[in-house]
């Protein structure tokens, strides 16, 4: 399963780069030329920066990813200091 996001911030790369340094001491992280991933036992998180938009994907085996969602929203909101809101597309 594959749930797909866009949120709508300037600050997209720092948001990306806090939660990629929060993470890396419990995950094994990635981080490459406009790309930042991390490395979960049940998810792959990607994270790619843009001017006014940080693209989030989630990918995991598991069916159901609402409770995955949520912790990487609430994660980038508390990342940016601010509430953020998305809909997810699921392929």
């Amino acid at each position: 399963m594959k749930s797909n996001t866009e949120i709508h911030t300037a600050d997209a790369a720092r948001i990306a780069k806090r939660l990629l340094n929060h993470w890396k001491h419990k995950f094994e992280v990635a981080e490459t030329e406009g790309h930042f991933s991390i490395f979960m036992p049940d998810a792959t998180v990607k994270l790619i920066p843009q001017s006014e938009v940080l693209q989030v994907s989630i990918d995991s085996p598991l069916e159901d990813l609402s409770r995955l969602e949520k912790v990487v929203l609430d994660h980038l909101s508390r990342m940016a200091q601010q509430e953020f809101t998305a809909t997810w597309q699921h392929q």
